[in-house]
């Protein structure tokens, strides 16, 4: 374990340095201006609005550009998110209004048209940032009133925007674009026509203090309306846990309690006396499973994403992901996953030595590439999609770059450190009763205790407990909401855990009185079942709760929720072996195995 003793303390550091990496906002969020000073605004990207996968650079449409573009540097987090930030044609100076202050003039060819107008049809949105805080717009709209054939519909430009903003003093503090509506170009025909892009500004004095500009944005994920919603889901999860914890209590406490009794009058009655039930397996229940070289492998991963879920939760609550902190998710998920796959090699070696593992060199490069090896895959296919699309998502070759780097200086080196201090830590199986040389037959069971339908039993009733949460998160990662109630999530997630590890540990201790020792593998699975309940809800908010379309957006979507929920099944999965674990050690150790 010596090996590892300094891989808290690389932990720690990297927290604290995400800690302050994510709250160094851009340069211009915390500048104090004077009259007439130029203030940042950068244009970021245009898209579907029902698409959020699926963006474009701002100037990918042909509005007017400025003289010199000139891209903005970004974090890595920032170019995971697809944001692709480059300096607008408006001029927003400090406290300086414009009115009707025309950007360019300009006619659009009939190419030009037909892209705008598609754009238009497809209800694109624009995005950009002023002094950090984000602004949104429609780029047209469509008219459709009285008209029943789609071919009458007519499509408009906007033409106008006016900026409101409000200052504090010397310092920016909100911002809202509003397009005027009676300042249209037609884009119905395909025919040339010409556009006159103007822009104004007001200004106006405000009491909001300077820390507080962002507070309008969290705001919005905590009304009443939709607190009210959030604490159903508390409370029906709550109920779901106490019924089940009170129902499991009770029945396997009485249970156990008479089982243990039985035992012990059988010890003191005829040793020829046969056994029955979960005593009679005691040569077999720990067995080592089947495949241990992934089973171990497996254990390392989950217990790995657990730890980097642990960390995010950890970072959410003390306030580094507000909102539009550009990127800071993907940042944290980066760094965090790199720093800790020595818990995932310690962890996968030391229990495959356990187990009397031999090749522990193979079973390292298996739990290096148990969840690294279908996300890289995925990533491949949809990066090829993003490019083919020519759309944000697509990553430079520079980051892919950045990112191959610290798997390659960080994440390995730090997997092989965590693997032979596993391989050094010389522990030992603890198995309170002797493995007979050979295993008994398991008898025929019924079908519903057979490893799929006792896996739907048990993913049911931790999905039950999460599934009003998981759409606010959906529309949060999938859409536009902002979702800032952390600790809510987090007592869900506090929850979820609780389910999972009971349910697993009943639907054991059910295989084992029916005399199926073969419990490890299948433990595993019950407690990761939750994931795949998780991707059935991916299909339903698809098609019933969403507006998404077309083929990037769908291979993003169920692409990269697979990806989710496969680390969802290993997490939870370790979570209910661990659980099935603690309490077969407990029951076995309770009784006599002679």
């Amino acid at each position: 374990m010596k090996s590892l003793g300094n891989c808290p303390t690389f932990l720690i550091l990297g927290v604290l340095f995400l800690c302050c990496l994510s709250h160094v906002r851009s340069d211009a969020s915390d500048h104090r201006y004077k009259d007439g000073d130029p203030v940042p605004l950068y244009a970021n990207k245009v898209g579907p609005f029902h698409n959020p996968s699926e963006t474009y650079r701002y100037f990918d449409l042909p509005f007017c550009s400025p003289d010199h573009l000139k891209e903005k540097k970004e974090a890595l987090g920032e170019v995971l998110n697809g944001d692709r930030l480059v300096n607008a044609p408006y001029k927003l100076n400090f406290r300086e209004e414009r009115d009707s202050y025309v950007v360019c003039k300009t006619k659009l060819s009939k190419d030009e048209v037909a892209i705008f107008r598609k754009a238009v049809d497809k209800d694109y949105y624009f995005q950009m940032y002023y002094d950090d805080l984000p602004i949104w717009g429609f780029i047209g709209k469509v008219d459709k009133e009285g008209k029943a054939d789609p071919s009458e519909y007519k499509y408009f430009l906007y033409k106008h925007i006016q900026f409101d903003i409000l200052y504090n003093k010397d310092r920016v503090i909100e911002i809202s674009a509003r397009m005027d509506p009676h300042s249209l170009v037609d884009l119905t025909e395909d025919k040339e026509v010409d556009a006159e892009f103007m822009y104004t500004v007001k200004w106006k004095e405000t009491e909001t203090p300077f820390e507080k500009r962002m507070d309008k944005y969290s705001m919005s994920s905590s009304l009443p309306h939709h607190l009210e919603i959030h604490w159903f889901s508390i409370i029906n999860s709550c109920v779901t846990v106490l019924l089940l914890t009170g129902f499991l209590a009770t029945i396997l406490m009485r249970v156990l309690k008479n089982d243990f009794i039985k035992y012990g009058q059988d010890e003191e009655a005829a040793d020829d006396q046969e056994e029955t039930g979960w005593k009679y397996i005691h040569g077999d229940v720990f067995r080592f499973p089947k495949f241990k070289s992934l089973f171990a492998a497996a254990l390392g991963s989950g217990t790995q994403l657990f730890t980097l879920t642990v960390f995010i939760f950890m970072l959410a609550l003390v306030g580094v992901f507000y909102p539009y902190n550009r990127g800071a998710l993907f940042t944290a998920l980066v760094v965090i996953y790199a720093l800790t796959s020595g818990i995932a090699g310690y962890t996968a070696t030391s229990f495959y030595c356990q187990l009397e593992g031999k090749n522990w060199v193979r079973n390292l490069l298996l739990t290096g590439c148990l969840f690294c090896g279908p996300l890289f895959l995925t990533f491949c296919f949809l990066n090829t999609v993003a490019i083919a699309y020519s759309a944000t998502a697509a990553l430079p070759f520079g980051t892919i770059v950045v990112i191959v780097l610290i798997w390659t200086l960080v994440t390995s080196p730090l997997l092989v450190l965590g693997g032979i201090a596993g391989k050094n830590s010389k522990a030992e199986f603890q198995a309170p009763c002797r493995t007979t040389k050979y295993p008994r037959e398991i008898p025929p069971l019924p079908w519903y205790r057979s490893a799929i339908p006792q896996m739907a039993m048990a993913g049911f009733l931790p999905f039950s407990a999460i599934y009003i949460e998981l759409y606010y998160i959906f529309a949060s990662v999938w859409g536009h909401r902002i979702y800032t109630i952390y600790s809510i999530l987090f007592i869900v997630f506090i929850i979820l855990l609780i389910v999972t590890a009971f349910i697993t540990v009943a639907l054991t201790y059910f295989q084992l009185a029916a005399e199926d020792h073969e419990w490890w593998w299948r433990s595993f699975l019950c407690g990761g079942s939750t994931g795949l309940f998780i991707y059935a809800y991916c299909l339903y908010y698809y098609y019933a709760r969403s507006d998404m379309s077309g083929f990037m957006q769908t291979s993003f979507f169920f692409g990269y929720m697979a990806c989710i929920c496969y680390g969802f099944f290993l997490m939870l999965g370790t979570v209910g072996f661990r659980a099935s674990l603690l309490f077969v050690r407990h029951i076995y150790r309770s009784i006599k195995c002679e």
